[in-house]
């Protein structure tokens, strides 16, 4: 017995020691990497968007105007708040607005698009799920107080997981673009863009940016797709929005080439030429002296064009109202409307005098005239 005793007690052999060590290692790299899994989303390359739309609801007419409103919502937080985000340092003092702000910037986000109309509205930065805004689904909000207006809308999330490890976040995330629309849409998608370069497992936890793709059948034949998206600021990543925009403008080439009329709205987190440098140098660094939206602007017309956003009247198609306390008004713009050369542009206008407390983005409109009838 003691012979057994001693025998027992001997240390492990240092090789079975480092052995267990690694198992150890391993199976804890395992039950992390499904942790990591579960909690974060993996969406498809394209996939099938959601879609709701009342079987009544009109149908496109050939040369009928149309009037195309897009809007960057920042989550119905409002403008009285600094986020950690909003410096450039990531040391803002806020996370989260009020239930109260919140409210207020519900109630005016849908007087701006009762008192405007639009035929399609382009929303980006809705929540669903997230920690920080009580969980609302701010969708279904709109939708409730919009719907005899808007019988149609489409979604895709490009920011969604259940935990987010960020030490202002600690919670859950869900940021979606939204397309409301008068007419019927027929079918809509999701279409993966380009992600960020980032190590494997902050990438997990990215935005995944996208386009959002709804098609609107047009009476006697045809269809116009009309794209939502919100594109990466990334100064020091222009590799990844290089890309992002040449995905971009794969589809408006190919939607051209079929003959589909389209109109793409959002907010593109990039400058038009002659903003930058009019910019206070800490005002630049979110944005590359030279946009890589040319790739889009050299093809297919823009709104506002290069003339209009660069010129002496370049104030008035300011779309950005920064949240950093340096900044005392609009003052860049970073959101646009493209259009197939088929759209013969009306009007367009930056809402501005009435706007600047909903969002740190003020809402872009324009009204067309769909190709006639062949």
């Amino acid at each position: 017995m003691l012979a057994l005793f001693q025998h027992s007690s001997q240390p492990l052999p240092m090789s079975r020691v480092l052995r267990l060590a690694l198992l150890s290692l391993s199976v804890l790299a395992v039950v992390l990497v499904a942790l990591i899994y579960a909690l974060t989303w993996h969406p498809a390359a394209r996939e099938a968007a959601p879609l709701a739309c009342l079987a009544e609801a009109p149908q496109l007419q050939p040369g009928q105007a149309l009037k195309v409103m897009t809007w960057n919502l920042q989550y119905l937080a409002g403008k009285r708040y600094v986020f950690y985000y909003d410096l450039p340092d990531g040391k803002g003092p806020d996370e989260r607005p009020t239930p109260e702000d919140l409210a207020y910037s519900l109630d005016e986000a849908v007087r701006v698009i009762r008192e405007e109309q639009p035929d399609i509205v382009n929303l980006q930065e809705l929540h669903e799920g997230t920690r920080a805004t009580d969980y609302q689904d701010q969708l279904a909000l709109l939708q409730e107080r919009l719907a005899d207006l808007y019988p149609c809308a489409s979604q895709a999330f490009y920011w969604k997981a259940s935990f987010v490890p960020h030490p202002r976040i600690l919670g859950s995330v869900g940021m979606k673009l939204a397309t409301l629309s008068r007419f019927r849409i027929e079918s809509a998608e999701r279409l993966q863009l380009p992600l960020a370069d980032n190590d494997p497992v902050s990438r997990q936890f990215d935005k995944k940016r996208a386009l959002l793709v709804s098609y609107l059948p047009i009476r006697g034949g045809g269809r116009l797709a009309a794209i939502n998206t919100h594109l990466d600021a990334l100064a020091d990543d222009q590799e990844t929005l290089k890309r992002q925009v040449a995905m971009t403008r794969g589809l408006l080439d190919q939607l051209h080439s079929e003959g589909m009329p389209w109109v793409l709205g959002g907010d593109f987190s990039q400058l038009p030429p002659g903003q930058y440098e009019r910019l206070a140098p800490a005002q630049r660094s979110r944005y590359a002296p030279e946009s890589e939206l040319k790739a889009l602007w050299s093809r297919y017309p823009m709104i506002p064009s290069v003339e209009e956003a660069g010129g002496a009247q370049q104030a008035q198609w300011f779309t950005h109202f920064p949240n950093d306390p340096r900044v005392n008004g609009p003052d860049r713009t970073l959101d646009y409307l493209f259009h197939s050369p088929s759209l013969t542009r009306i009007e367009a206008r930056v809402r501005q005098r009435d706007t600047l407390r909903i969002s740190d983005h003020l809402p872009l409109t324009a009204r067309f005239f769909l190709p006639p009838a062949h």
